[in-house]
């Protein structure tokens, strides 16, 4: 998020896009073959590129991960992000440009979200600068950043059927949350305090505080202070099945912004939803790099 509370970005990579109706379609069977680097910026201009990817535009090293123009790549301590993609309908243009992400810290923590550890998360860098320089009027800034990564080896559908997530930033640094209904009906709950260096800690959880739904109903809820209210100060993704909003809450008496997800599942099981998707989700199975 940038340091005015204007514009945001966010990017991910997938090796097995998991919300990809082709990868689904393809049943699963080789997520090097559907692959991406998912582009979103948010305020005015905000764009959503999301091109799911054949094993052709595929390249890694230890510290390079790239997909047909765009990639990821470790310089020192900075994570620096080039992209070149083409953004969705109805807003068709081209997004190109570089994020370098600076992390305070790298993290060792991961978290089973699952008993069997078929879903694991790894918030590598919770507390984190970010400069964007994107091609476009307005879209060069710097800001609060973050980084982390989920691993897993079945469809979250198999495994859950809702689940909510933020980062917040705190004065000793940036506090996450994990909530998720299991689909056998059990739940997760963790939180965890990061400072500076690093160091995680497991914190005892505040209650959960809700917010209003999303354009698409999506529930809502985050954690904080017993009495205080949260609210959404920034909308940013808003999907029949999933929300992404920058959500102000109260933890420990500390007013603070921070990026929120909420992720329904038994709406994405939907047979409807796939087509919908696959709208936003061009596939481009062939690539060649120059």
């Amino acid at each position: 998020m940038s340091d005015c509370g204007t514009r945001a970005v966010s990017v991910i990579g997938f090796i097995g896009s998991v919300f990809s109706p082709w990868y689904r379609w393809s049943g699963r069977k080789n997520p090097q073959n559907h692959v991406c680097i998912n582009v979103a910026t948010y305020g005015r201009g905000g764009r959503f590129t999301m091109t799911d990817r054949g094993t052709s535009a595929l390249r890694q090293t230890a510290s390079r991960f790239e997909v047909g123009p765009s990639m990821m790549r470790w310089e020192d301590d900075t994570l620096v992000i080039d992209i070149d993609e083409i953004s969705s309908p109805p807003l068709i243009s081209r997004i190109k440009g570089q994020i370098r992400v600076i992390p305070s810290a790298l993290t060792n923590v991961e978290l089973a979200l699952t008993p069997d550890d078929s879903h694991i998360w790894r918030p590598f860098a919770p507390r984190s600068r970010i400069d964007v320089d994107i091609d476009r009027p307005g879209w060069q800034w710097s800001g609060e950043g973050y980084f982390d990564a989920n691993f897993g080896t079945r469809a979250l559908e198999e495994d859950f059927s809702y689940w909510t997530w933020g980062r917040y930033p705190t004065g000793a640094g940036a506090t996450c949350f994990y909530d998720a209904t299991r689909l056998d009906g059990s739940e997760l709950a963790a939180g965890f305090q990061f400072d500076a260096a690093g160091n995680a800690t497991s914190i005892p959880l505040p209650p959960k505080a809700p917010i209003r739904r999303s354009l698409w109903a999506v529930k809502r809820e985050t954690r904080g202070d017993a009495g205080a209210k949260a609210k959404q100060v920034q909308n940013m993704l808003d999907a029949p099945f999933y929300s992404r909003s920058a959500i102000e809450t109260t933890l420990n008496g500390e007013r603070t912004t921070g990026v929120h997800e909420a992720l329904d599942l038994r709406r994405f099981r939907s047979p409807l939803i796939k087509p919908m998707l696959a709208v936003r989700v061009p596939r481009r199975s062939k690539w060649t790099f120059s």
